[in-house]
């Protein structure tokens, strides 16, 4: 066959039922349902997204309500005064910084020179002035600038001060579900909180129109790449939805103002931490955000100018190097984001609607069942860690036990999904039995179970020594005794372990706590619990379970209480 051959050929086209066809041989007899996966939202992913996908269609609004194609790097300043914020501040400037974001809730106290000097940066760079209160010294910066000029001035103002309504270009009223989703809140939910706090601004003014004009939306953007992508696009479409329900004539574009989350931050093995902020910044302007900050890798405890300059540097390699900034609507097209997209848009209506039906947004989220729901999602995940579902590495998984002892972080974010794995971390860097694997056979017949039990417990900062290949419960009881071994955990093979189990419990059990590797059938397992067995160690055993387990033991408290 030649060339010219090859091109003249096509692929005959495969319909979703043959390829389901395929797939459910491949299943081996287990059932289609096999490939399907339930979110926390409640979406049901499948295995497969075509074309002909039930529900599939573009959006247009999700174009049309971008005000402008690409988005603003904006990264916050740590410092402690204002002489060093200014000198950072034209640093990260003219290191790709675009724009002039700072927090509130630093102590820095701003003199008249220091504010003269910030007007000037304000004249040309947009700015987002978060957690401020009309009291706050920043804000008399504002008095610093010529009313000719003062509709340069553009962004974001956390604050109602009178003043600010002498600036044209700057949005002062928003809805933010930061605080919401680090403690746990879906997509579904935080969508339908942000049309929800929306609705309650509108009686504030004379039209819905007026309030969309001063209107911006915070959001934190996690590690689930194809759901925040979804999560951002969705939000586009349900406020076109609003804005129409009010009969307005022209539709407000909304800023969305974006950030990496920290509920997946972590302060084990913080560099993960770079993969984690990659991935979301990503997925923030693959779903179109018009501004975002990239949370430094360290930023939970010992945050340095290196670690500014690459949360920096993410952003600036997205935009140089992939072009996404020269398109509306990266994402949109792809089957799986836009089938995504539109399932969110329904739930997320669902529930704003449930919401102003039970009083509307300041009674819902000091509501039980609000704290119920945003907890419930949030033991969702966190079982999925312990249980091997899901992962964050460093901390969950392939845990580095030489890190640093001290993991205390200096920023509280509650709900943040590492700190349980942390607190055991920490728990036993100050104390932990002597554990000891009693492997027995050849190398082949115990390593990978040695190798699942090694990191399992190592996710808890334990140290794991391996027993040379044993080949009987003498030698096994000789060597605990050598090694002064307190806890001991049994790897072999099934047929072996059944063998062995027995026999090692009657000669060490006063002396020594044992596990088994694996999964054995009840009758074995009531077996060796009669004879003193403690547990077993398998995959999908919740690891904060066992952790609180032996912990508690050494403790000296009873954990069958």
């Amino acid at each position: 066959m030649n060339i010219d051959d090859i091109k003249g050929k096509t692929f005959d086209f495969i319909t979703y039922e043959q390829w389901q066809e395929v797939a459910l041989k491949s299943l081996k007899g287990l059932p289609f349902e096999k490939l399907l996966t339930k979110t926390v939202e409640g979406i049901e992913l499948q295995p497969l997204y075509t074309a002909h996908s039930p529900k599939l269609q573009s959006i247009e609004s999700i174009r049309s309500g971008k005000e402008e194609i690409g988005w603003t790097i904006a990264q916050p300043l740590y410092t402690n005064d204002a002489d060093s914020f200014l000198i950072k501040l034209e640093e990260s400037l003219q290191r790709g910084n675009e724009a002039i974001v700072y927090d509130g809730n630093d102590s820095i106290q701003w003199e008249i020179e220091h504010l003269q000097k910030l007007a000037q940066y304000m004249i040309q760079y947009p700015i987002y002035f978060l957690n401020l209160s009309e009291e706050h010294s920043i804000m008399n910066v504002f008095s610093h600038i010529d009313e000719s000029k003062r509709q340069q001035v553009t962004g974001i103002v956390e604050c109602e001060a009178d003043i600010l309504k002498t600036f044209p270009h700057l949005k002062t009223v928003g809805a933010s579900t930061i605080k919401a989703h680090h403690l746990g809140a879906d997509a579904v939910t935080e969508l339908a909180l942000l049309l929800a706090k929306a609705v309650e601004l509108v009686d504030q003014y004379e039209s819905f129109e007026q309030m969309a004009e001063q209107f911006y939306v915070r959001i934190a953007i996690d590690t689930n790449f194809f759901m925040e992508i979804s999560k951002i696009r969705a939000f586009r479409a349900l406020w076109e939805a609003l804005s129409k329900s009010y009969q307005v004539k022209e539709v407000v574009p909304v800023t969305i103002f974006a950030e990496t989350s920290m509920r997946s931050y972590a302060t084990l093995d913080p560099y993960v931490n770079l993969l984690r902020a990659g991935n979301s910044a990503f997925s923030a302007v693959l779903g179109g955000v018009d501004v975002l900050t990239v949370h430094p890798h360290n930023v939970l405890t010992e945050l340095t100018p290196t670690a500014e300059r690459l949360a920096r540097n993410i952003q600036l390699v997205i935009k140089e190097e992939t072009f996404v900034s020269e398109v509306v609507d990266p994402s949109g097209g792809s089957y799986y984001v836009e089938a995504l997209t539109k399932e969110l848009i329904q739930k997320a209506w669902a529930s704003f609607v449930e919401i102003e039906k039970n009083g509307g947004y300041s009674i819902y989220v000091e509501s039980e069942s609000f704290k119920e729901k945003v907890n419930h999602a949030y033991e969702q995940r966190l079982a999925a860690l312990a249980t091997g579902k899901h992962s964050l590495v460093g901390t969950s998984v392939y845990a580095d036990l030489a890190a640093e002892e001290s993991i205390s972080p200096t920023i509280n974010i509650p709900g943040r999904l590492a700190t349980p794995f942390e607190t055991f971390r920490e728990q036993f860097n100050r104390f932990q039995p002597k554990v000891g694997l009693c492997t027995f056979g050849l190398l082949k017949d115990f390593k990978a179970r040695a190798d699942f039990i090694t990191g399992y417990l190592a996710t808890a900062g334990i140290e794991v020594v391996w027993s040379p290949a044993l080949s009987d419960v003498d030698e096994a009881a000789k060597w605990i005794a050598e090694e002064q071994i307190d806890y001991a955990i049994v790897c072999a093979t099934n047929n072996r372990t059944i063998e062995i189990v027995e026999p090692l419990l009657e000669i060490v059990q006063e002396h020594v706590v044992v596990d088994v590797a694996g999964k054995y059938d009840d009758t074995y397992i009531k077996q060796w619990t009669s004879k003193g067995m403690n547990g077993l160690i398998y995959q999908g055993l919740n690891k904060l379970d066992k952790f609180a387990e032996i912990h508690n033991r050494w403790k000296g408290v009873d954990v069958n209480e």
